[in-house]
């Protein structure tokens, strides 16, 4: 008899991510060469030392997903490969222009190899939105071969890969627009790196919100017609760790519901009372 127990996978931790892959690096880029100034005022240290201490920590961060993890994919890869040319470009003092060539590649990149995927038995479309860590896969699976609705599936499958290729081109156009702006000064100088942070500062809010917007649109077209393909609603589409939350979530309002009116209920006894 069979007694193992499959543990939960382990979930990146968006909070830590965004603390090692930009704020840390934003604030070494941004203020390293005032802390050298600072504490050693008769030595001349290359700015080169802080861009690579600044690209260390995402680097690390990599690492150590991985190891706890033991999980990575293809544009988290593609990401770290982009770290490394940056550090290429500001070491070895190569062009700054090539930054923006850089920027708008890993987005292109990732959106061809989401097209390209199409052509073969595993598209990407089904990791990164129609999966089972969002969609109960089996359970959908199921239905759409009773229903014999694969084809029509398949369809709206496609749309979703080109809408998902679509934000990766937004993030294309975005990234390599930024960095136009803002990287003007040879690579290898103190100016390069606070035009970096500038650009890493602001890549969140200016790239990565209207992609995700684009990705969100994408993932909402999927689950819209996937209802409407199999009937099901919404929760009993959606993966079964999630219906747990959703469950949990309902059961500790409940619970908060109960103990407001048990404090409203004593609070108007308790002035009856008074009154008396």
């Amino acid at each position: 008899m069979n007694t193992s127990v499959e543990t939960p996978e382990k979930k990146e931790n968006p909070f830590i991510s965004i603390i090692f892959n930009i704020v840390i690096p934003v604030l070494i880029l941004s203020k390293f060469a005032k802390l050298m100034a600072n504490y050693f005022p008769d030595q001349k240290i290359s700015p080169v030392y802080g861009l690579l201490l600044a690209l260390s920590f995402p680097t690390i961060y990599f690492i150590y997903d991985y190891i706890t993890r033991h999980k990575t994919n293809f544009i988290s890869i593609i990401g770290f490969i982009s770290i490394l040319l940056t550090g290429v470009i500001g070491v070895f003092e190569f062009p700054s222009e090539w930054i923006a060539y850089k920027e708008a590649s890993v987005p292109l990149i990732i959106g061809l190899v989401i097209l390209i995927s199409l052509k073969t038995p595993y598209p990407l479309v089904r990791k990164l939105l129609y999966n089972k860590e969002i969609i109960d896969v089996d359970k959908v699976d199921s239905l759409l071969e009773e229903t014999n609705s694969k084809e029509q599936f398949d369809k709206v499958l496609v749309n979703s890969t080109y809408m998902l290729a679509l934000s990766f081109l937004v993030s294309t156009i975005l990234n390599f627009t930024l960095a136009k702006i803002l990287i003007h000064s040879p690579s290898g100088t103190e100016a390069f790196n606070q035009e970096l942070a500038k650009m890493t500062a602001l890549s969140y809010p200016v790239i990565a919100l209207p992609s995700t917007l684009v990705m969100v649109v994408a993932l909402w077209y999927l689950i819209h017609n996937v209802k409407k393909i199999t009937g099901l609603t919404m929760e009993q589409m959606l993966a079964p760790q999630l219906r747990d939350k959703m469950e949990e979530v309902d059961d500790e309002k409940k619970d908060i519901e109960n103990k407001q009116d048990k404090n409203d209920t004593l609070e108007e006894s308790s002035q009856e009372t008074s009154n008396e």
